[in-house]
């Protein structure tokens, strides 16, 4: 603490991101990053991007990557926003849209930064528990009143799914009340809700070219909505930072767009290594949550958690392991390429059959 530092930075406990250690030989399977390298296209575009082109600004308004998406997803330019990764687009909602005089409501469980962002802005919410299943419940939110509603879908870490129809229900319930559909892992299994935009003013939907897309090191991020909610956004942004979008990620994010062979191959390699890892870790014993994403969810019968993550880490795997009461005995593993998931399955045996 300093002298120098304003009140509200004393009172932040900042979002702590996943481990991303320097160590040779490492299985890293604790932050969802895609196994598999973007499409050889991004790497071309990228590096297509000129030395002259680099000394001026980018598009501010990343025009040509709004239309590719816009064509994709069969949505309009204007009901497009691009950032500087999700996590900023999500900031940038929390800003403009989330905070009013009543509280903001986000599942117990749940991606984690979703907290941070509400302390940080000095927006009241409230944590709706999952259901014993651990998932999210929507008739839960139906009946509050609030300021606004935030959830990933799936969700974050346990990577269950929300039906469509339960999200559509929600935005009939509260139509006063903007709900944000964080998308980061839907592409892994399930259905978007992106066609609901035209229907609800009030839905915002969030993605990422970080899971899918393989392109978490070049922080790129989109949001989906009606017009108007698109307008706050960028009123916000251009009261932050007019250009944050450099030159790279915008060519990488367009070219990959380009390559759906690609991006459908890497992720029907990553559902089928998901589904192998499923069953082989119910053999050792592991309950596992039913997911949609580039990572499970699963606790063992015999063995805690955190030692399991200790006998992990020893031996050069790391999986992400939540200190919270609800589930401070799950693991949640990313899933690697076919050689890393099969090392951890190995590795999981001896640990599990130790004693």
């Amino acid at each position: 603490m300093s002298q120098f530092w304003s009140p509200i930075v004393q009172t932040l406990t900042p979002y702590v991101p996943g481990e991303q250690p320097k160590l040779p030989g490492l299985i890293k399977l604790n932050t969802n990053e895609n196994p598999y390298p973007p499409s050889p296209a991004v790497t071309a575009a990228v590096h297509a991007v000129t030395a002259d082109a680099l000394r001026l600004y980018p598009d501010p308004d990343s025009s040509e990557l709004k239309q590719v998406l816009a064509r994709y997803h069969e949505v309009q330019p204007n009901e497009i926003f691009v950032g500087n990764g999700s996590d900023e687009v999500l900031a940038f909602a929390f800003m403009s849209l989330l905070k009013h005089a009543a509280p903001l409501l986000f599942p117990d469980i749940t991606y984690s930064f979703y907290p941070v962002y509400a302390r940080l802005f000095g927006i009241d919410y409230v944590e709706v528990p999952l259901n014993a299943a651990m998932e999210i419940d929507t008739a839960d939110y139906e009946k509050q009143s609030c300021g606004g509603i935030i959830f990933p879908n799936p969700n974050a870490p346990t990577g269950v799914l929300a039906p469509l129809a339960a999200i559509e229900a929600l935005l009939i319930k509260q139509p006063n009340a903007v709900v944000v559909v964080d998308e980061a892992y839907i592409d892994f299994g399930g259905e978007t809700a992106i066609p609901l935009i035209r229907k609800y003013p009030n839905l915002l939907v969030v993605r990422t070219f970080s899971k899918s897309r393989s392109l978490a090191g070049l922080r790129i991020g989109f949001a989906m909505g009606h017009p108007k909610l698109i307008e706050a956004l960028d009123r916000v942004k251009n009261s932050f930072n007019s250009y944050p979008m450099d030159r790279l990620a915008l060519a990488g994010a367009v070219a990959s767009y380009g390559d759906e062979e690609y991006f459908r191959k890497t992720n029907a390699a990553i559902v089928d290594s998901r589904e192998q890892m499923t069953a082989a870790l119910e053999k050792l014993g592991f309950s596992v949550l039913p997911s949609h994403a580039n990572f499970i969810f699963a606790r063992h019968a015999s063995y805690a958690a955190a030692q399991l993550a200790t006998g992990l880490r020893e031996r050069a795997i790391i999986v992400r392991h939540f200190n919270h009461p609800r589930i401070n005995q799950y693991l949640r593993i990313s899933i690697g390429n076919p050689d890393e998931c099969n090392m951890l399955i190995q590795t999981l045996t001896l640990l599990t059959s130790a004693h």
